[in-house]
């Protein structure tokens, strides 16, 4: 993943929706300790800092520098990068060493992961027993039947330029993500828990997500141009104006679970 989104980084900054603060509630509930929690691939830090809430320290991880330089400082949150060179064993030392983790969190990133070995370092790190690790993602916006038409069609266009077989995990919902822990209520491998993000948003808002996708970098670099303005204005007038500002709901989806002892 590295690389991946360090070219719109900024703009990744301020275009994702929210992720609802229940959810971090209910995930604080399931853990038996509010010690340490990791966030891996970090970001811009928005899911480390609805963690900072319930816990006393967060270890946000970035194989991104670029990303790390939008994210927003936080007393518990120690923000660090790592990069692909690093070891599994720096990677654990630098987390907080084995069985001291209660939460791992990753948001709308694991797909990209080294699945096996970001796995055998989370059942390294996480607490046995009471550690909890919650992946989530959303694949889909829906804002209304004239809208959804055109940005279905544009959506459609973009398939050649996303990274396989990695996205496709998010376009199935991560209902065939390898998820080898035990399930806690909460989705298990499989069967995803489907879940709902509504979103207040301006016309820009959505037109800042949709050039967040990595897809509109690599095409642009084949010289290929998937936003043009004519689709932007086609966009812009099924949104019903630039001024209009609309209730969204992005479609999510969530696997939480254990390490089996």
């Amino acid at each position: 993943m590295a690389g991946l989104f360090d070219k719109q980084a900024d703009i990744y900054l301020d275009a994702r929706p929210n992720y609802p603060s229940e959810w971090f509630s209910k995930l604080a509930g399931l853990t038996d300790h509010h010690v340490l929690a990791w966030d891996a691939a970090t970001g811009n830090g928005q899911a480390a800092l609805a963690v900072a809430d319930h816990y006393e320290r967060v270890i946000a991880t970035d194989i991104s520098e670029s990303q790390l330089k939008f994210a927003t400082t936080h007393p518990k949150i120690d923000y660090r990068h790592t990069p692909s060179s690093m070891t599994d064993d720096e990677l654990v030392e630098l987390i907080g060493g084995e069985n001291s983790v209660d939460l791992i969190t990753v948001a709308q990133a694991v797909h990209w992961f080294d699945l096996p070995r970001f796995y055998a370092v989370a059942k390294r790190v996480l607490r046995k027993p009471g550690g909890i690790i919650a992946v989530w993602g959303y694949n889909d916006v829906v804002v209304s039947p004239e809208f959804d038409k055109v940005q279905y069609r544009f959506h459609a266009q973009t398939l050649p330029y996303w990274k396989y077989p990695n996205i496709q995990h998010v376009f199935d919902a991560y209902g065939a993500l390898p998820f080898p822990f035990e399930s806690v209520g909460m989705g298990s491998e499989g069967r995803p828990l489907m879940l709902e993000m509504p979103k207040t948003t301006s016309f820009e808002g959505i037109l800042r997500m949709f050039k967040s996708w990595s897809a509109i970098v690599t095409a642009r670099e084949k010289g290929v141009e998937l936003l043009p303005e004519s689709l932007i204005k086609e966009l812009e007038t099924a949104w019903g104006g630039k001024d209009l500002i609309r209730n969204v709901v992005y479609k999510a989806f969530m696997i939480v679970g254990k390490v089996c002892v």
